[in-house]
């Protein structure tokens, strides 16, 4: 792995918190709550989901870091944002969480030298055997949320 890789997943990983505030910017707080029924997830759900993943997959990453080759059983992050009732927390306590559990992942990964990028992990359960490493489980994170971000923009630009 290159070190243009480990630049381009931290970097965007720290864009997302930024992304999210500047797409909600001028949004009125309740309508960070509104649904549609074209668009059933509100700006609050898709937080809250970014949330959970951030918790999933970001402690996955962190084990990675942490021991050596660890077997880890696949948590889905629908499953925890479920289980954890996020999308009935208040938007700004969704956000705080996911910006603050994102910060402690950048301190980490900017820490981390390049040799620790290829450390890994097989993942189990639903993705029964599959192989990830740090720098592909932060890619994944960071595709996904850029998703969401989208899906965030959107969502303020239809309800404004």
């Amino acid at each position: 792995m290159s070190q243009q890789e480990i630049h381009s997943a931290i970097t965007a990983l720290a864009d997302t918190p930024v992304r999210i505030s500047r797409a909600i910017e001028n949004a009125s707080p309740s309508s960070l709550h509104l649904r549609s029924d074209e668009e059933p997830w509100s700006v609050n759900d898709v937080i809250a989901h970014l949330r959970a993943c951030a918790d999933v997959w970001g402690g996955s990453i962190e084990r990675m870091i942490a021991q050596d080759h660890p077997t880890i059983r696949y948590v889905s992050p629908r499953t925890r944002m479920r289980k954890k009732n996020y999308s009935a927390l208040p938007f700004t306590a969704n956000l705080e969480a996911f910006v603050s559990q994102r910060s402690g992942l950048l301190d980490l990964l900017r820490g981390l030298p390049a040799e620790g990028w290829s450390r890994g992990a097989t993942f189990t359960a639903t993705t029964r055997g599959r192989e990830q490493t740090v720098l592909s489980y932060a890619v994944r994170l960071a595709e996904h949320e850029s998703g969401h971000c989208r899906q965030i923009e959107v969502l303020v630009e239809l309800y404004r």
